[in-house]
């Protein structure tokens, strides 16, 4: 005996959740594919609360919802194979079959969305938030299978002249080796690991070629990466000798000019010299107000890390035998192969001192310092939220200094990237706050203020709160004021917002459909997109209908349903639907306005939704032509 249609389903849901954890899983890869790497993941992740909601589920699924499910499988399988592939390959390879690779995850995001398609949503039994946001992520895939990227034409003309001129200028060495993140010795080495493998890998062709012309590239990439950061391998036994060396020459720029020791921590200031921090600090803290080397008057007291000289200095020490104290970080739980480095560990602990007990300016550089910090890679996302920064930062949303508050909120912003951090950033009630910014910051803070609580509101429990807060009457207003970027970071909010119920009324409420109706007729504005899609999601509520209709839509709607994307198209027709499938006069003034030519058009050739919309408003037509129909 066969398995039940509920046990099919519970395999089906259970192989697919798998699939999304393993991608959800993949470390964050640093190549010549970032972008396209991080979309794909981005979007397949977003598909995730509607399998638990399938995995919550008792129901039985139809038939052709199984097949869909499995075509889903079989192209998040394929989706698994090729990220992993890309995040454990070689750099090299990967800059040097660039196209082809493009062109490989352009066929995965075909292959998702034509999945996504032969899925049928109406039968999940899912709650509308959940189906909406599905929609949702289906159109970003429909989307980004209409968009090929390309290949990076000045990088395969690099690589051509690296692999062929035995001495390539260092301004191309620099280049490659920081567009394929190839920028240290470290680096080279898993590279150089990841070439092996290649080889191993290839079963037709000449590996051997391959190899050559790899190596070839790596070899030049290496030579010019420990001559500019020098970096000598010393065996044990060579260690052992240069600690019997007990006085090796400190060269001048590794001493500080006050001490005249060795710098620990070196920093810059404003003059660009640098000093050890202990002894400038002290320096300023004595009332001083120039450079004590160029007795140059500072034009601000803000000290800038020395990345570079601390790594040399570091370098010199281990190679001749030196002692140099680090400071520990607070990170307890530095995974294998983290790439946040001690300095970085450091550096944000110093800089937590300054949030809690600097100075306004301290205070200010610091939260500018954490905001970098923070985008850099999510390793240094975990050590900042570990150290305890985030509610200093959140007390900063409230500073009466524009710069700081910009800093503050761009750097939760980046920390919130972190699924955990997330809900850090709400549990110490940051969201009014960030509200507060939404309202009054500069261009700069609001923008940020929309997008971080877009970030936010991924966790569906935000949404309510976020709401609560009278967010949606101010990101209302920065959708009208805003920036092009402005305009587009609150339309994402909003529209993500509204899958919640409630949000709609508030934005319904707040007077929405005026601005996104006068989007809708300012084509060349650029947010035609964003208008319809939070339309379409309104129009699902009964306030969302009475605005939508008092606002006189039918022939701005037609024309996108005769002319516009097929995602616009697909929304227009939602918009429709919502309107006319429960309001006769809707349904009179659409077949005066000349739609039903459009619909038949848009049945025939539209995306699946669009052709369910415009089949059912058809349908409506057909079933008040009857003799008692007033039509």
């Amino acid at each position: 005996m066969g398995p039940s249609g509920k046990e099919l389903k519970d395999m089906v849901v259970s192989q697919v959740g798998e699939s999304l954890r393993e991608i959800s899983g993949l470390p964050e890869y640093n190549g010549i594919c970032k972008k396209v790497y991080g979309d794909l993941i981005r979007r397949v992740k977003l598909l995730s609360p509607l399998f638990e909601e399938l995995r919550d589920g008792d129901e039985e699924l139809e038939l052709d919802v199984l097949k869909g499910l499995e075509l889903l499988k079989i192209a998040l399988d394929s989706a698994v194979e090729l990220l992993r592939s890309v995040s454990r390959g070689s750099k090299l390879f990967q800059a040097s079959e660039l196209e082809k690779l493009v062109l490989e995850f352009h066929h995965m995001t075909e292959d998702i969305e034509a999945a996504l398609s032969k899925l049928p949503i109406n039968k999940l039994g899912i709650s509308d938030e959940v189906r909406e946001q599905t929609e949702l992520v289906h159109a970003q895939f429909r989307r980004a299978k209409e968009r090929v990227g390309s290949a990076d034409a000045e990088l395969g003309k690099d690589l051509v002249i690296l692999e062929e001129e035995k001495d390539p200028d260092p301004a191309i060495l620099k280049r490659v080796s920081e567009k394929l993140h190839l920028r240290s010795i470290t680096d080279l080495k898993k590279e150089s690991l990841a070439i092996h493998e290649l080889v191993i890998s290839i079963d037709g062709g000449d590996p051997g070629d391959v190899f050559g012309k790899l190596s070839s590239i790596l070899k030049k990439l290496k030579d010019y990466v420990q001559s500019e950061n020098p970096e000598v391998e010393t065996s044990q036994d060579e260690k052992s000798t240069t600690i019997k060396h007990r006085s090796p020459v400190i060269p001048d720029d590794f001493r500080c000019p006050i001490s005249l020791e060795l710098m620990r921590d070196p920093v810059i200031v404003s003059t660009g010299q640098t000093y050890e921090r202990s002894c400038i600090q002290k320096w300023l803290d004595a009332g001083h107000k120039t450079c004590p080397k160029t007795q140059q008057a500072l034009q601000h007291t803000a000290l800038t890390p020395n990345y570079v000289l601390k790594s040399l200095i570091s370098l010199w020490c281990e190679n001749n035998g030196v002692e140099l104290p680090r400071k520990q970080g607070n990170c307890r739980s530095k995974k294998p192969g983290s790439s946040i480095s001690d300095c970085d560990r450091a550096t944000i602990d110093a800089l937590l001192l300054k949030l809690v007990n600097g100075s306004p300016e301290q205070k200010r550089s610091a939260a500018g310092e954490l905001r970098l910090l923070a985008k850099r890679n999510s390793d240094n996302r975990i050590c900042i939220a570990e150290a305890g920064a985030i509610p200093f930062l959140v007390e900063l949303l409230s500073s009466n200094d524009t710069r700081t508050q910009e800093h503050a909120v761009t750097a939760l912003l980046n920390l919130s990237i972190n699924d955990s951090n997330k809900r850090t950033i709400v549990d110490l009630r940051a969201i009014p706050a960030i509200v507060e910014v939404l309202k009054n910051g500069s261009m700069e803070a609001r923008e940020n203020a929309a997008a971080t609580l877009f970030s936010l509101s991924v966790i569906d429990e935000n949404k309510v709160a976020i709401g609560a807060a009278g967010a949606i009457p101010a990101l209302i207003s920065l959708l009208c004021e805003g920036t092009p970027r402005g305009k587009k970071d609150a339309a994402t909010a909003i529209f993500n917002l509204s899958i919640y119920q409630g949000n709609k009324a508030r934005a319904l409420r707040a007077g929405i459909v005026t601005p996104l109706m006068g989007f809708l007729k300012d084509t060349g504005g650029g947010m035609v997109d964003e208008a319809l899609a939070i339309l379409a999601i309104l129009a699902t509520h009964h306030e969302g209908k009475v605005a939508i209709g008092q606002a006189e839509p039918m022939a701005v709607l037609l024309e996108f349903i005769k002319t516009g994307s097929p995602r616009n198209r697909e929304n227009a027709a939602a918009v429709l639907w919502s309107l006319c499938s429960t309001d006769f006069e809707q349904l009179k003034l659409a077949r005066e306005h000349g739609a039903e030519e459009a619909l038949k058009e848009v049945s025939e050739n539209g995306t699946d939704r669009a052709k369910r919309k415009a089949g059912s408003i058809l349908e409506l037509f057909q079933r008040f032509d009857g003799p008692s129909s007033p039509l």
